[in-house]
């Protein structure tokens, strides 16, 4: 494993670039978001995204969400309600997940063999760095049952050096994990209580 520091703030261009060279040949990279670190591979390398089930020792029934960089780039992996537009450009970038029907491009291996997929857009200029040309995994970067690591220390001694780098940026500031939403049902539906959520339940009001 490699470990970087990175300036949460004003990230070294060369290192995101290093970080993004990793994620296209299909390596593993833990990284920072605005709630917890994160373990993320492409969503284009399938061998990348069985590694992170077996990093996390997590069973293939249980669904990984992506990080995309931008409100446009979620049209990319799913299918948007142009009705929800308000509320997510509102809320984005921001501490969610949102469910949404997935499109063919996302393959059923994280998706737990359903047609949903979970989106987040992180306030965290790294994630959103590193996700720029192309989506990436975004699960709490532990063994599946183990406490959500707030810190690039944290999340090394669960995982030991199996990821290819670890970005170390300091603490997340949440320090909690994201709050999830169900769009795919009318009127959305808060799926689990997290970061954001005084926030979130006056868009939904």
């Amino acid at each position: 494993m490699k470990v970087i520091k990175v300036d949460p703030d004003n990230p070294e261009k060369e290192k995101m670039a290093m970080v993004r060279d990793t994620l296209s040949g299909g390596g593993t990279v833990v990284y920072p978001t605005d709630t917890v670190y994160g373990l993320g591979a492409n969503l284009f390398h399938e061998d990348a995204l069985q590694n992170v089930y077996l990093m996390k020792r997590r069973p293939l029934n249980k669904p990984i969400s992506l990080c995309v960089s931008k409100v446009e780039d979620i049209q990319q992996v799913a299918h948007l309600n142009p009705q929800l537009d308000g509320i997510i450009k509102k809320i984005l970038p921001g501490p969610y997940t949102l469910i949404l029907n997935k499109k063919e491009i996302v393959p059923l291996l994280i998706t737990g063999g359903t047609d949903k997929i979970g989106v987040r857009i992180p306030d965290n200029s790294i994630c959103r760095e590193i996700s720029r040309e192309f989506p990436i995994t975004t699960t709490s970067a532990n063994i599946s049952g183990h406490p959500s690591p707030v810190s690039a220390q944290e999340a090394r001694k669960d995982l030991d050096d199996h990821p290819d780098i670890l970005i170390d940026s300091g603490p997340c500031s949440g320090g909690i994990s994201s709050t999830v939403v169900d769009l795919t049902v009318s009127p959305p539906r808060i799926l689990r209580e997290g970061a954001g959520m005084e926030k979130l339940l006056q868009f939904m009001e």
